[in-house]
């Protein structure tokens, strides 16, 4: 029922059936109806979301709810009274001094036999009509069919809507050339449901154009702001959230109380209004995620170009209130929206990533426990993606390493493999499958801190860099940097065990096992960060190429309303991977050959500057370039 209750621009005007209710709880007619039944009856409104539509409940499950609340009993059956089923069931108007009319007329959409009782088999078939997509409409044509005739007549509607609070001050003209055209001169026609849709979605256009009439009485087309005010806050209060409704007089007259409101004027800002889901996906469509997108009033006029319904003078309103939401900026964001809207984007899904939920949104009120906590927030997200990472792609990230490692030269058996593939087999069939996962455990341990600093930095970065939303090129490209930069202190001491544990299959003698402890032993402390330099050579480049890459494919690939499926995120991260995974490729096997231990007879280097001359001419003519750098490719959604 949530979702039925935030539907489209015509589902707006059958809210305003609300005003049916005469007591303060008016509003909770069609909410609590919905949610009662779901609740007690298990209907799973998730799901109805994503299908579209709502489960039946189960009637094994709604009988005993039925029967704890029935009271009366009619030839053997237990039956629900109006009271039964409005003030014990619902929990509405449990007052003393509740309205019997108001009672009546509410449990009457669920007593199609209109006999004043609710029996079983009408318990569930209101379930049913609640579960029906069009739920809103139809529980309203039960309530205004008073006589289970399948039919509407004008006496009919006008003794329901006479029970509502505007109509005592704003006194509905029914004979009118509008009630005339639906019921026929003489007002005798009957409408059927369909047509009583449509004449309760024009109605209350109708009856906002009778109360603007009954204060023109110059008959000029103007109003004072305060009576633009009076008209709102009654015929129109449906639409206004208490942001609007604090700023009716501010938005229609500046401040200025004796101002007038021009027709036109009311009708665009009552037109906005109606349309703020439209406005909401158009705003979305062109943040594509970004949910602290500033839109300026240029953009959004370019936007709706192919919007014809939506018309400039509603945009300078719309920019208006946005104003007055936040005093001397002259744009339009999500929060703006959602203080104009009284839907609340509950229609246009719209999610946080997990990485980019903040305890504040405003920088001044980050103070240092704040931002830890945030820090430690992303720090446990890049853990458990680093850890995901690492084995998923780890026996790719073996063989990179081994073919890293291997140069042309005259020593006998120098070179072992062919390619990428020949060496994946050899793994398998001289050390077995768990060949592939040699040195994993170190892997993984050590993968969640160095990822989740890389992750944490390049946010921590970010933020600084964005304003109003939006962050340079060269604020992005700084962050990704920074982050790699940060994540060597962890790397380098995690990627020397690794290559050591790694290319240990081609050294191991019998008898002689090599662990993470013995290499540990071996190195010492200082040598964990042996090749740190070539580290450094690339890890800052590839994520200074990488995130900024991807942070702009996935803005590419997101769909109209921002989101990106996992193919668009696939590809996002396959975008930017290749070419960052390529270009740093050459300072990644500078580093692997740096830390490998070498076996009898191999080139063991010291420093930088002589791989890199050495490496093209024992690689080959593009051993630096390329590099057996296929696999590496692959590694880049373990980054």
């Amino acid at each position: 029922m949530s979702d039925l209750q935030n539907g489209s621009d015509h589902h707006r005007s059958v809210l305003s059936f609300d005003h049916l209710l005469t007591s303060t709880k008016r509003k909770e007619l069609l909410q609590n109806c919905g949610f009662s039944v779901f609740r007690t009856a298990s209907c799973n409104a998730e799901t109805a979301i994503s299908q579209r539509a709502i489960p039946r409940a189960n009637p094994d499950h709604l009988r005993p709810i039925f029967e704890r609340f029935a009271s009366k009993e009619v030839k053997g059956k237990k039956v629900m009274t109006s009271e039964d089923f409005i003030r014990n069931y619902l929990g509405l108007y449990t007052e003393d001094n509740y309205n019997r009319e108001t009672v009546r007329l509410l449990a009457s959409a669920a007593d199609t036999t209109k006999d004043g009782d609710i029996s079983f088999e009408e318990f569930c078939a209101f379930e049913a009509l609640l579960c029906s997509p069009d739920a809103l409409y139809l529980t309203a044509f039960e309530l205004f069919d008073r006589n289970a005739s399948d039919t509407i007549s004008c006496d009919e509607f006008e003794a329901i809507i006479r029970h509502t609070q505007p109509l005592h001050d704003q006194d509905f003209d029914f004979n009118s050339d509008f009630i005339k055209r639906y019921f026929g001169v003489d007002k005798k026609r009957n409408i059927n449901y369909h047509s009583f849709c449509q004449l309760l979605h024009d109605f209350y256009e109708e009856q906002g154009i009778q109360a603007f009439k009954k204060y023109d009485k110059s008959g000029n087309g103007t109003i004072s702001s305060l009576e633009f005010q009076q008209i709102m806050t009654t015929v129109k209060g449906h639409l206004l959230t208490d942001f609007v409704r604090n700023n009716l007089i501010a938005v229609s007259g500046g401040g200025a109380s004796g101002h007038k409101v021009t027709f036109p004027y009311y009708a665009a800002f009552n037109s906005l209004l109606a349309k703020m889901e439209l406005i909401k996906r158009v705003y979305v469509s062109n943040a594509r995620g970004n949910l602290d997108f500033e839109m300026t009033k240029e953009e959004f006029l370019h936007a709706i170009q192919s919007y014809t319904q939506i018309t400039p003078y509603e945009v300078e309103i719309l920019f208006h209130l946005s104003e007055l939401n936040h005093p001397g900026r002259k744009t339009l964001n999500l929060k703006d929206i959602q203080a104009i809207d009284p839907e609340r984007l509950k229609r246009v899904s719209q999610m946080d990533r997990l990485i980019n939920i903040k305890a504040v949104h405003n920088k001044d009120e980050r103070g240092v426990g704040i931002a830890f906590l945030e820090s430690a927030y992303r720090f446990l997200l890049g853990s458990v993606a680093g850890a995901c990472g690492a084995t998923a792609v780890y026996p790719i990230d073996l063989v990179k390493t081994r073919m890293q490692n291997q140069r042309t030269g005259s020593f006998v058996g120098e070179v072992m493999y062919k390619n990428s593939l020949d060496c994946f087999k050899k793994v398998v069939k001289f050390e077995g499958l768990l060949g592939l996962y040699r040195g994993l455990l170190p892997q993984i341990v050590g993968v969640a801190p160095e990822k989740a600093i890389k992750l944490t930095m390049n946010d921590f970065m970010r933020d600084k860099f964005t304003k109003d939303g939006k962050i340079p090129l060269y604020g992005e490209i700084i962050a990704g940097g920074t982050g790699g930069m940060c994540q060597v202190v962890f790397t380098n001491p995690l990627e020397i065990v690794k290559i050591r544990l790694q290319t240990a299959g081609e050294l191991q003698q019998a008898g002689k096992k090599i662990g993470v402890f013995t290499v540990l032993k071996e190195l010492g402390f200082l040598g964990l960060y042996k090749g740190s330099r070539a580290c450094f050579l690339r890890d800052i480049p590839f994520s200074a190429i990488y995130f900024p890459s991807y942070a702009h494919a996935k803005l590419a690939t997101a769909d109209e309303d921002g989101m990106n499926s996992p193919g668009s995120l696939f590809c996002s991260a396959f975008i930017a991977g290749v070419p960052a995974a390529g270009l740093v490729t050459p300072a990644d096997v500078i580093k692997t050959r740096l830390q490998v231990a070498a076996r009898a007879g191999q080139t063991t280097y010291t420093g930088v500057i002589v791989p890199i001359f050495e490496t093209p001419r024992k690689g080959g003519k593009m051993g630096t370039v390329v590099c057996k750098s296929a696999a590496r490719f692959f590694c880049i959604f373990g980054e």
